[in-house]
Formats: C-alpha cells, structure tokens, sequence
C-alpha cells in the first residue's frame, strides 16, 4: 500500500498549508479569548418553565369570593386548552393566581397566547365581576424567568436615622443603581411608603348632612390639575394649565365638602394624618433593623459585570452624597461564587498544560510537549468561542462541561502528536510523518471521540425542566471535544510538520537571558497597569483588555514561563535525558518479560479469568454496599437560609415575632465563632432577617404575591472556604 493511501485528507491539507492554518489558529486565539471575555457570567443557567401565570387583583373581597368569582371560571376556561397539563391555583384577601403548566410541546408565546384568548371569553361574558369604578376586573397574564426573581446583592442601610430618611438614602441608591443595563429592578425592603389617612366622625359628619360620597369627591375634584384650553392674545396662542394638585396633607384641611347651607370643611368633620401604611416588611441585619435594597438582574446579562458596576456606583454614592455616619453593608453577593467557579476554571486549564507539558516532557521533550499542551487553550478557546455563538452564558453547567471536558481533551492530541514522533524515529522527515502519522490513526481517533460523546447523548435527550437543565452539559462537552479534535486533526498536524524534532535539546544560555528579559518586562508591565487601573483610577468592571483582572492573569503567565524554563534549564532537561535513555528503556524491558509471563500458555486463561472475576467482585461489592443516588453531591454550604411560614392569614407582626426569635437562634449558635482578638465573626459574613415582602422562596413561590405577611426568612452569610478555620457548616447547619 501506497503512503498516499494512509494519509487523511484535512491533516495533510493543513501540513501543505501551514501558513493558512497558524493564520486561522490566530483568529481562534482571538476569537475565543473575546468569547470568554464578553460571555456573561452567572451562576445557574436560565431556565423558562412551560407555565403562564394569571393574577388577578379584586379589592375587598375574601379569598373565597375572589375563587368564586375570578378564579374559578378562569380555571374551567383553561382546563380546556389541548396542551395543559396542570392547573393550580390560589386564592387570597384582594388577590388570586392561577398557574397553568403546558407540555414541551407547547411554546412559552403560544401557550402565553392560548391563555390570553380565554382571560378575553371570560371577561366577555356579562357575570364577570366588576370593580367599584365600574371597570371589569383585569387579569394580568405573564411567564416568569426565576433568574430575574432571584436578589443578586442585598445592600443594608442603618444608623441613627430614622426610618424614612434611610429610606430616601435608599431611593437614591435606587434610582442610580436600576440605571444600571444590566440590572431590571431595585426592590426596598424594611421601611413602607407612606399615606394620608382622613379619619372622619361619623357624629360630626352626620350633623353636618355630609355622606361618605361628598368627601371622596370633594378631595377627588380638588386634587386634580387640568387643561384649560388654548389662549390667543397679541397674536400669540398660550396653553392654559388649571394646577390644582395637593402637595401637603395639611392643604386637605381646608377643602370644602358642602357649600350649600353652610360651609363645611374637611377639617371639621376629620382628622387629617401622614403616616406609613400599614407594616408589609420587615428587613434586619444581625439582630438590627435596616432598610434593605434587593438588587435583581436582568435576564442573559452578565452577574459579575452588574455587581461589579453597582459596587462603584455605591462607592461613588458613599463618597459623594450618603452621609459619612451611615452604615452600609453588601450582603449575599452572587457574583463571588460565579467568579470563583470561573478563575477555578482558568486555574485548572493551566494547571492541566504544565502538568500535560512535564508528562510528555519525560517521553518526548520540551518541543514536542507544547503542541499537546498547546491543544489545552486552544481547543477551550474554540470551545468559548463556539458556546458564545450559541448565546449561552458561563454558568455553572457549562463550567461543569468544560472541567469534564479539559481532562478529555488532550487524549487526541497525545495520540497524534505521539504517533508522528513514533514515524520520525523510524527515519521519516516531518513532513511525511505527520501526514502518515495522522492518516494511520485518524479514524480510530473520530471513532474514540464519538463514542465518547455518545455516552453523554442520553442527558441531551431528557424530558421536562431538568433536561432544560441539564442539556447544557452534553452541548458543552460536545463543543469542547470537537474543539479538540479538529485542533489534533489540522492544527497538531500543521505543527508537527513544521516545527516536530526527534532531538530535544537544552534552551541555551543567550535564548534563556533573552526570554527572561522580554517576559520579565511583559510581566513588570501589566502588573504595575493592573495596579494603576484599580488602585488609582480605580477600574475594577469585569475582565477586559483593560481590567486589572486580565493584567494579573498575563503577569502570572509570565512569572509561570519564567519559572518552567529557568527549572528546564537547570533540572528538568538532565532528568528527561535520564528517563528517555536510561530509566525508560529498562521499565519497557521489564514490562515486555511481565506480559510475556502472563499471556503464555495457562497464564493467559488465568490472567483472563482473574480479570473477569475482578469484574463480578465489583458487582457483588455494589449490591453489598448499595451506593446513595444524589442529583447533586452534598457540598459544604456557602449559606443557610431558614424559612418560616404560618397560614396564610397570620398577621405580620406573628411573623416578625417566630423570625426574631429564630434569628436570635441562629445568633447564639454562630457566637462560638466570634474571634476575641478581634470580637468579629471569622465564619459568619452575615446574617440577615426578612419578613414579609421579600421573604418568600423563589423556587417554591414563583408567581406569587410578593406581600407575604405569613413568611419570614432567615439567611446565613458564610466567608470564603480558605477563611474558615476548618469549620466545616454542614455541622453548623446541623445545629441551626
């Protein structure tokens, strides 16, 4: 057979055309570095649910009239789509919701549209309730995306303030923070708005001949500004404004009610007061009461970058504007953990290339190592570019995809790279080898790959909310070996036919100093602009060329390089040199008598069978000592959230009370934890109470009211894992 019968197409096109093929490596590089760079990040993927929601609100009414009246026939309609799977519903004082699930089939806009068609038949029909203006009751149809329920940041005001002047710090936080892109809403918790309330006498009202009716209207037409037509004079045309709108609660004392036989004003038949409405919140901060801001992102938008922007935004506030005295504290930052699972990332690929790098060192030096460890970063770099494409967000799916998939990757690229230095020690040049190198395991190589992505086909297939979830996986997997394999098949092949060398040689004396001067200049360099950028201007938004985050990441790389070539130079090469042509040799000698030993004769069928019994060993182990089936692993917790719930109906301060009394729990449980040298908690970060509006569980209450008077929640806060002295708070989760 002809050696032009054992290459393959694509790997000897690229060993023909090496120049195009570095060109197209360099587009990857930079493609994929801006993939990674722009992608946002987050920490679960977003996941829309096939449910529509309907709420419907319907004052002064008990929650069974509210079944009775809106829900029910709203839920009859719906039971009748094709497509519905279930109906569930729930009714309140003034307000009601009904949740209707679709099957995958049915699309969240055509099932959106489905529901809205029947909400327009019910309120055709002439039963339908009405309210006390004489408007139709108006339910509102809507779908929910859980990532936009879910507070990102929790920003905590206190100090001797009161309530309400917190509370305009807190609006002003509020509207510079929601001018954020990607944020989509502030919420303020722990203080309520406030109201005016006319108390009336009733005897007075009775005596002065005045009905309920003459009050509301006489305070409805008075507070009231209006057009006034147009004006033409001098020959100029003027709009006429009538401003007639209250400004104070005192300005309601003096509006007259009744004219006709006597006047009589507001103030003589009622009590004018300003004050806060009726108590729907409640938000503390270690035992201390505080205005709270829930910060909330929009959805696809990147967490770290929000977080990152909203934390200038509250420096430049604290700098410019909030009074020095005012404390103000972050808490429940979702951006730490995303960032951690993301530099984890970034340290686990460079870990993986000097650790692939010293491996093949030892069998085939320096050079030819660099083009499997350069298979690390490129084929990840294709892979972010490819997801981003995609749209998809660096959560913690895909960060779970592409860890699965970094210790995967490099089998394709060993098994080339290797074979076409197996072919130049037979004495073929490097051009010829690495077109019959890659041509003789081409197909065994797609054959490997596929079959391993074939395993993962089965998570791609699963039904329902969770295969949305978990979907996100396989892709990610699949991206990141097909990465790698076209990196081994056309890239490797480009490599190694320009740049392959049986001899490995020692980096000389001139070429070290040289390399240590450039790399200790690049690193001098980017280490001083990352400090001048966040220590001085003060850039710290996101990774960019710009962020001080990708000026640390090249300085280390730097350092790196640096260290690995000094330690060749001096160490590693001489070791090489003595495993390749000393230690190697012998442990094949020996390795080749144990096979020979075991696979002659009777050994062979004793080996065979020693193995096969190995096997059913295994399965007798398994039945004896059954395994646990975990969808996710137990972790150690990065936080512990208490959730307290009363029927519904329980007045709020009930539910203030069971939450003090279980935040002071949680208090007397973490005070062992307290350091006496510094009397601060080296566990606990924080530990916030909410109660009320707020305090509900956004996998559980999605779609509900967000005033719950009946629940309250208690947060635990933990630092990061390396400040935690060994506590592990599984235990303390225990003892809460």
């Amino acid at each position: 057979m002809s050696h032009k019968n054992k290459e393959f197409g694509i790997s000897s096109w690229a060993v023909n055309n090496r120049i195009t093929v570095y060109i197209f490596t360099l587009i990857i590089i930079v493609m994929g570095t801006l993939a990674y760079i722009n992608m946002p990040r987050e920490d679960f993927p977003e996941i829309l649910e096939n449910k529509i929601f309907v709420s419907s609100i319907f004052p002064g009414n008990s929650s069974e009239d509210v079944e009775k009246l809106v829900i029910k026939p709203l839920e009859d309609q719906f039971k009748n789509i094709s497509g519905v799977e279930k109906v569930t519903s729930s009714s309140y004082q003034d307000y009601g919701m009904i949740v209707v699930e679709f099957d995958q089939k049915v699309t969240i806009a055509e099932a959106k549209v489905l529901i809205k068609d029947k909400v327009d038949q019910s309120k055709a029909k002439t039963d339908w309730p009405n309210l006390d203006n004489g408007s139709k009751v108006e339910p509102n149809v809507f779908n929910i995306n859980i990532s936009e329920e879910v507070p990102i940041l929790n920003i905590n005001l206190k100090g001797n303030y009161t309530t309400q002047q917190l509370k305009k710090f807190g609006e002003y936080l509020q509207d510079e923070i929601e001018n954020v892109s990607e944020v989509k809403k502030v919420d303020i918790l722990g203080v309520d708005d406030k109201e005016v309330e006319i108390a009336i006498d009733v005897f007075k009202m009775n005596a002065a001949n005045v009905s309920f009716d003459d009050i509301q209207n006489a305070v409805k037409y008075e507070n009231m500004t209006m057009s006034g037509g147009n004006l033409v004079s001098q020959g100029s045309r003027n709009n006429i404004r009538i401003v007639g709108e209250i400004s104070s609660p005192e300005q309601l004392n003096n509006v007259v009610v009744k004219s006709y036989g006597g006047t009589v004003y507001l103030k003589d038949i009622a009590v004018v007061s300003f004050k806060e409405k009726e108590k729907t919140t409640y938000a503390r901060e270690s035992g201390q009461e505080v205005v709270m801001l829930n910060v909330k992102k929009r959805s696809g938008q990147n967490m770290i970058s929000a977080i990152d922007k909203v934390k200038v935004i509250v420096a430049k506030a604290q700098k410019d504007f909030l009074p020095k005295d005012l404390s103000l504290k972050m808490t429940n930052d979702q951006s730490a953990r995303v960032e951690h699972q993301v530099n984890e990332l970034s340290n686990h690929i460079i870990f993986g290339i000097v650790l692939v790098m010293i491996v093949l060192m030892f069998t085939m030096g320096l050079r030819n190592s660099l083009f499997v460890g350069a298979a690390i970063p490129l084929s990840m770099l294709m892979a972010f570019a490819i997801l981003s494409a995609f749209g998809f967000t660096l959560n913690t799916m895909v960060l779970f995809g592409l860890v699965m998939g970094l210790g995967l990757l490099v089998d394709d690229g060993i098994v080339v790279v290797d074979n076409v230095f197996a072919n130049m020690r037979k004495g073929m040049n490097r051009i010829e080898a690495s077109k019959i190198g890659i041509g003789e395991i081409a197909w065994p190589v797609i054959s490997s790959t596929a079959t391993t992505l074939a395993a993962f086909i089965p998570l791609a297939l699963w039904p329902g909310t969770v295969g949305k979830f978990m979907v996100y996986f396989p892709i990610t997997l699949s991206c990141v070996l097909g990465a790698s394999l076209f990196v081994a098949m056309v890239i490797n092949a480009a490599m190694t036919g320009g740049f392959m060398d049986i001899e490995d040689r020692n980096i000389s004396k001139s070429k070290l100093k040289s390399q240590t001067k450039i790399f200790l200049v690049i690193a001098l360099f980017f280490g001083v602009f990352g400090y001048l950028m966040q220590g001085i201007f003060g850039i710290t938004i996101g990774f960019s060329f710009l962020s001080p985050t990708f000026s640390k990441v090249i300085c280390h790389l730097s350092l790196i390089y640096l260290g690995l070539i000094w330690a060749y130079n001096l160490k590693i090469y001489k070791w090489t040199q003595d495993f390749q042509h000393s230690f190697f040799p012998k442990l094949e000698a020996k390795y080749q008598v144990f096979l020979g030993k075991i696979l002659t004769g009777k050994r062979a069928v004793i080996s065979l069978a020693v193995i096969i019994g190995l096997l059913l060993f295994s399965f007798v182990l398994l039945a004896i000592f059954p395994r646990k089936v975990l969808f996710f692993p137990n972790n150690v917790p990065k936080q512990n959230i208490v959730y307290i719930e009363y029927p519904q109906g329980t007045d709020i301060s009930k539910t203030n009370k069971a939450t003090l009394f279980v935040e002071n729990q949680v208090i007397k449980v973490l005070k062992k934890y307290v350091d006496k040298t510094t009397n601060k908690n080296f566990l606990a970060e924080s530990i916030v109470s909410q109660v009320g509006m707020g305090a509900g569980n956004p996998n559980v209450d999605i779609g509900k009211q967000s005033e719950s008077p009946y629940k309250g929640k208690v947060t635990v806060n933990f630092v990061e894992f390396n400040k935690r002295r060994g506590i592990d708070t599984n235990k303390v989760l225990e003892e809460i």
